[in-house]
């Protein structure tokens, strides 16, 4: 067999290994969405991406591990916006009015992250190390030096960029937590309650900001 012949085997064996991992990792994402973590069923998962139960074995052990590396793949794509937002140019305002739109806009796609992150934290709390070590992970440096000038500046009442960012992910990340709490409470739909996360969207910033203008 020609080494030519032999490099272009190997290629497509990646390829296939690359494809058929895409395929688990999109079939458990939308079987995790749908019916959690404890729901979800591995065979499900390998019949929803078109293998048998073994192969999906072969790529990931335990349904922990598929969870996990489903929930890397999405982190993946939400860190690197959210640090983009905190570490650009634009004023306070604008950085919780893009967070808040992104953040909620993202999760609503993803509405098992923020479940996923306590359960993980509680479980394991060297889980958050894992997550640092993803260099895109968001940094609030550059957002807590805005807020302590624009506060010097007299443009925002006193608060500190910690509490202040405290108060934008609690009140981003809490209607997802407590979806069912909040679903029974209001006596919404599956319907009213992603119409409430759509509006939500800017409401959040609209309350935060008219709370911290001085």
């Amino acid at each position: 067999m020609s080494t030519k012949w032999l490099n272009y085997l190997v290629k497509m064996a990646k390829t296939k290994d690359t494809n058929t991992e895409g395929k688990i990792l999109s079939a458990a994402e939308n079987i995790f969405q749908s019916k959690g973590m404890d729901g979800a069923r591995m065979q499900e998962i390998a019949d929803k991406a078109g293998i048998n139960k073994a192969m999906l074995h072969y790529y990931y052990r335990s349904k922990q591990l598929l969870f996990e590396a489903v929930f890397n793949k999405a982190f993946s794509l939400l860190a690197p916006q959210l640090n983009t937002i905190l570490n650009d140019d634009s004023s306070v305002e604008d950085k919780i009015k893009k967070f808040t739109f992104n953040y909620i806009s993202f999760i609503s796609k993803h509405p098992y992250l923020p479940n996923f992150i306590l359960q993980e934290l509680n479980r394991n709390p060297d889980f958050v190390k894992k997550l640092q070590s993803n260099e895109r992970f968001p940094s609030l440096d550059k957002f807590k030096m805005q807020v302590t000038s624009e506060v010097e500046k007299g443009n925002l009442k006193l608060i500190s960029g910690e509490q202040l960012f405290i108060n934008i992910i609690s009140l981003c990340v809490f209607p997802f937590i407590g979806s069912p709490l909040i679903k029974v409470f209001l006596k919404l739909s599956d319907k009213d309650y992603k119409q409430l996360m759509k509006d939500r969207k800017t409401e959040i910033a609209d309350f935060i900001i008219n709370s911290i203008k001085a």
